[in-house]
């Protein structure tokens, strides 16, 4: 005797050795001999043999209509031999029996298994269903074998095209477009940036990298970079005009003018020394439109070429020191002695005539050490500059810090997007240009020691005042934001609250809002233990880190442009650490593994092999050590030897 029965959801034959009624002793054709249930049998034979039994019913199954089946079969339950009985007129033998039980077991959609051996056919919309949704995947399966034939032909599936941001920064895998991708990029051993930048789908790599930091914070589900709309800010009323002719010191790329500085004689000598603050708190609120469009962004974006302002360019140029302007202001006023010492401050709402705007390339060739130390050419605003500068020497040796270490440098990056790039690797407009420039110059100690003094008298005027702020903190090198005032031991204050920079941070504009509610014996706009302060604070510090994160990215790879613009195979650096090299006239720091040990900013010489503007990554060679700088000594040894210690701040 012989039986067909069920074991691990497959069907078996074997022969029978012992029938124990409950259970069966079987041997399988290939010798192995099983104990099975009784109950997992399903048919009981003498011939065929059990080898030939399923051999032949699997390929009398493949005649068997599976729809013809279900047209003819009961609604009710059925075992498969009473089906096997009527699909062939007859009692069937072992065969034609284990075919149909096959035939059956093959196919789900049709009918539904109720036990062992038994079914239930599907009922006609159940079946439907079932077959639309594997007409469907035979559909997709058949797209995605298309569409990743014309990624490995460089050609861009038109699937992709309205997906593209999506399938590039953050791809759903249960997408047909996402799992040829993938398998695209298994084939081609691309990545999925790459081979949809070989296919054209992305315009160029800096839209790549641009698009994955707006793709993050300015979705366009919340209007990308666009602003919605705003109600116009008030216009602050019966402010006083102040009698004084203000300007400010910024860069050429400068549009957000927050900060200027007037200096008035004293009739009984010595000086009132102003520093004056755009006050766009002054023309909103927090809870207004404006208000919410900055607490949202939280900060202007910077990058070379471009910026995201905080808020509209058209309120920018509303509260901006734009010289010819009278502008709504904070004003902090020292009264100055003729031996610099600070007599006392007063700090005032007003209006403020800005005379100049002064830029750094063009007062920087003219007011700087060497002029300092012989005769000053003339030029607009020197003698105010000069005092200032002088009274800066005096906060900052009281402060016992400096305002920099004279060891750090920063690099201008200017974009010109009318001019072809020149790369090959990267077709299009935009020409790069890095300037250097050395920090520690007399208008950055001038500038620097003037908002430091901003920044320490107003947090301490909060705090003593009991009104909750936004400040900086340093204590065991570690800065950090907090609602307490503390001291910042990098700039050696008792406290230090942002407030110099409101028309592109929202710290500084938070504490704004809460100087004028102190200024105007108002209750602040955040109170103590405010829920809104705390989370703003931790937004504030989250939200600025990547965008200072994005934007030493960015000129990254703006520093790559740079040497491939160029045509440079070969270029010098200062080691940092252990394979790690920064060059000497960009801002770029690369590893470098061939690198032999070698002192600290000692000078090296690198090939370059290759720079991949789409990873932002560039491979560098050590060819030798430059025998005039070996050894770490020199102003440039000591430069590369700060760079990776954090500034004071």
């Amino acid at each position: 005797m012989n039986v067909l029965f069920e074991e691990d959801g497959a069907f078996r034959a074997g022969s029978v050795l012992a029938d124990n009624v409950a259970s069966l002793q079987i041997e399988l054709a290939s010798g192995k001999r099983s104990k099975v249930k009784a109950a997992n049998v399903l048919l009981r034979f003498v011939a065929p043999a059990p080898g030939e039994l399923l051999d032949r019913a699997e390929a009398e199954a493949e005649g068997i209509d599976i729809d013809f089946l279900w047209d003819v079969c009961s609604e009710q339950e059925f075992a498969f031999e009473e089906l096997a009985a009527e699909y062939h007129g007859a009692k069937p033998d072992p065969v034609q029996a284990a075919a149909v039980l096959l035939r059956l077991h093959s196919a789900p959609i049709h009918f539904h298994r109720k036990g062992r051996g038994r079914f239930r056919k599907a009922p006609p919309e159940i079946l439907q269903a079932a077959l639309a949704g594997l007409e469907k995947k035979r559909l997709q399966a058949a797209a995605i074998e298309r569409m990743v034939e014309e990624l490995r032909n460089g050609q861009l599936p038109i699937e992709f095209e309205p997906l593209l941001t999506q399938l590039i920064y953050k791809p759903d895998r249960n997408r047909s477009e996402t799992k040829a991708l993938e398998a695209a990029c298994g084939e081609t051993g691309k990545s999925a940036a790459r081979l949809l930048f070989d296919c054209g789908a992305l315009p160029s790599t800096h839209d790549y990298h641009l698009g994955r930091f707006l793709f993050e914070f300015f979705p366009d589900s919340k209007g990308g970079t666009g602003f919605p709309y705003f109600a116009a800010p008030g216009e602050p009323v019966d402010l006083p005009v102040a009698t004084v002719a203000a300007f400010s010191i910024d860069d050429a790329q400068t549009t957000e003018i927050d900060d200027a500085f007037s200096v008035t004689n004293k009739p009984q000598g010595g000086w009132r020394i102003g520093i004056h603050i755009a006050a766009p708190g002054l023309g909103f609120a927090p809870d207004s439109d404006l208000g919410r469009i900055a607490r949202e962004r939280l900060s202007t974006v910077y990058m070379p070429g471009r910026k995201i302002t905080m808020l509209p360019e058209q309120i920018v140029e509303h509260f901006t020191l734009a010289a010819g302007h009278t502008v709504p202001a904070i004003s902090l006023y020292l009264d100055v002695a003729t031996d610099y010492r600070l007599l006392g401050h007063e700090t005032r709402l007003e209006c403020v005539p800005i005379v100049a705007n002064l830029r750094h390339h063009d007062i920087e060739p003219l007011f700087n050490e060497t002029t300092l130390a012989t005769d000053l050419p003339d030029f607009p605003c020197r003698d105010e500059l000069k005092l200032l500068w002088e009274f800066a020497q005096v906060l900052e040796a009281g402060r016992g810090k400096p305002s920099d270490n004279g060891t750090r440098k920063d690099y201008n990056f200017s974009v010109d997007w009318d001019a072809d790039s020149g790369i090959a690797a990267e077709p299009g407009k935009g020409l790069i240009t890095i300037g250097e420039r050395a920090r520690g110059s007399p208008l950055d100690t001038l500038v620097a020691e003037l908002m430091i003094m901003a920044n320490t008298t107003w947090g301490a005027m909060l705090r003593d005042a009991g009104i909750p702020a936004l400040y900086r903190v340093q204590t065991a090198g570690k800065v950090r934001m907090s609602t307490v005032a503390a001291p910042h031991e990098g700039l050696g204050v008792e406290c230090y609250a942002w407030s110099s920079s409101p028309l592109r941070r929202y710290c500084d504009l938070l504490n704004q809002w809460q100087l004028i509610a102190l200024l105007q014996n108002e209750a602040p706009y955040f109170p103590p233990k405010s829920a809104d302060l705390l989370a703003a604070m931790r937004d504030f510090e989250l939200t600025y880190a990547a965008y200072a994160e994005f934007q030493r990215g960015m000129e990254r790879y703006w520093c790559l442009r740079w040497l491939l613009q160029r045509g440079e195979d070969s270029v010098f650096g200062h080691v940092l650490r252990e394979s790690l090299v920064r060059l000497v006239t960009i801002p770029l720091v690369l590893r470098v593994p061939s690198l032999p040990e070698s002192p600290r900013g000692a000078r090296v010489l690198l090939g370059i092999d290759g720079i991949d503007l789409l990873d932002a990554e560039i491979r560098g060679r050590f060819i030798e050590l430059a025998p005039e700088l070996a050894a770490n000594t020199g102003p440039d040894a000591a430069f590369a030897a700060a760079e990776d210690e954090n500034p004071a701040e």
